[in-house]
């Protein structure tokens, strides 16, 4: 499918004659708020009902007009996105789907579609149409040049139509899929990614360090590992808890996460060198076969120096063992698993971790360099033992399904690393703007 084509004037009688719903003003749905009422759509939206006194204060300035529930917002909509916790979808839209206008569209922006799309098919009058839509980027990272994910699910497409109008004021890629295609792509673009960084948090509060006050923590690499993973940590952790936890396919890849981990780590520890090289040269076979020698990465150690939050001397890059990016190269070729593949949809923070673990596999001499220290120097035993541990950990709360362990073990993490949030997350958007530069570079 292409982008469907509309005209100014079908534009201008949409703005005129269609009113959008936004059901759910956390930090997603208040970004389509805006963005739609600017470009001059005509916006209603809510939050919880026991808060709209404190919502419509906060929200008064704004273009959009904020309504009681999501009854009121139903009634009168013509497209209405759930923005809602993917854990919530069903009772959501029990809620408030009986109060859906009639031949209404209806989407989410759940980061998982499959129990979206339930939710709506078993709850909502058949006359109901459904699009769903899913921005493929955080709040905090400008819309423009991201993948945004289309599904027509039940629709016409005159109704489509409307709705790519509707998303063009965001100047995002669109990316057309099925609820199952997105599900799939979601977990094998992102599931991995942010068990590797969700560890990785635990790890250093686990010893009770800032990685950027210790000088063993300097170099590219590690910037670009601390500005990621303080990034996920300055976020929601229904963020990452819905797409990990309600999407089956991204428990299979989490749980090899885990055992990935354990298994390098135990070759480490064991000093079985010349297997845990075999192992590695085969994942590295598998997931960058198509990089030669004289290939341009996309990402180098240079590049990533000027990203830093280190508060102590600059000094040359230290060797490192690199557990937690060799364990997720490791885990895609268990998984069968081409990164590349899903290029087109994936995320701001995969398109970084990509590049790490490319220019960390690919840089001559580095991977061997990596084996070396894994085997034959302790200075970061103690810190892949606490990783190892926290993919783990991370891997059980996912597998029973538990939102509530997961919460507790986000926001433990996320108080220890408060203070430096909004510093990393200024750091981490130009280090993101410079990888999307070199991205287009690439694809040019």
């Amino acid at each position: 499918m292409i982008m469907a084509k509309f005209t100014e004037e079908q534009e201008t009688q949409w703005k005129s004659t269609k009113t959008i719903g936004i059901i759910g003003l956390g930090d997603m749905g208040l970004l389509y708020a805006r963005r739609f009422s600017e470009a001059g759509w005509k916006v209603v939206g809510c939050d919880r009902e026991d808060i709209f006194s404190s919502t419509s204060e906060k929200f008064s300035n704004e273009k959009f007009q904020v309504l009681k529930n999501g009854h009121f917002v139903s009634r009168i909509s013509d497209y209405i996105i759930y923005s809602v916790e993917a854990e919530n979808i069903a009772k959501i839209v029990s809620l408030y789907g009986p109060s859906t206008k009639f031949g209404a569209i209806v989407g989410g922006q759940t980061s998982c579609k499959e129990p979206e799309i339930a939710a709506f098919e078993s709850i909502l009058p058949q006359d109901i149409e459904i699009i769903s839509v899913h921005s493929l980027h955080g709040p905090k990272v400008s819309t423009t040049g991201q993948p945004l994910v289309l599904i027509q699910h039940r629709a016409s497409n005159e109704s489509f139509k409307f709705v790519e109008c509707l998303v063009s004021c965001l100047n995002s890629k669109h990316v057309y899929l099925s609820a199952k295609q997105h599900d799939k792509i979601t977990a094998d673009t992102q599931a991995v990614t942010h068990a590797a960084f969700l560890s990785m948090g635990v790890a250093w509060k686990s010893n009770n360090q800032y990685p950027w006050e210790t000088p063993k923590w300097i170099g590219g690499i590690e910037n670009a590992k601390i500005n990621i993973s303080l990034r996920i940590y300055s976020n929601k952790w229904h963020v990452y808890a819905g797409l990990s936890i309600t999407n089956p396919s991204a428990h299979d890849q989490v749980l090899q996460y885990s055992k990935s981990t354990t298994e390098l780590f135990r070759l480490m520890i064991e000093g079985k060198k010349s297997e845990l090289k075999d192992r590695l040269t085969k994942a590295k076979s598998f997931v960058f076969h198509h990089i030669q020698e004289d290939h341009d990465l996309l990402l180098d150690d240079d590049i990533l120096q000027k990203y830093s939050l280190s508060k102590v001397p600059p000094g040359g890059r230290q060797p490192n063992s690199h557990l937690s990016l060799l364990a997720i190269v490791d885990s895609w070729f268990n998984l069968g698993i081409v990164p590349y593949d899903h290029i087109i949809c994936s995320t701001p923070l995969f398109r970084i971790f990509l590049g790490v673990t490319e220019y960390l596999f690919c840089t001559p001499g580095l991977l061997d360099e990596c084996i070396e220290v894994a085997v034959d120097d302790v200075s970061f035993r103690e810190d892949d033992l606490e990783f190892t541990i926290a993919a783990r950990n991370w891997a059980s709360i996912i597998g029973f399904g538990n939102f509530q362990l997961y919460q507790q073990e986000f926001e433990r993490t996320q108080r220890f690393f408060q203070p430096m949030f909004s510093e990393a997350n200024a750091i981490g958007n130009e280090m993101i703007k410079t990888i999307l530069e070199r991205v287009k570079e690439r694809e040019s």
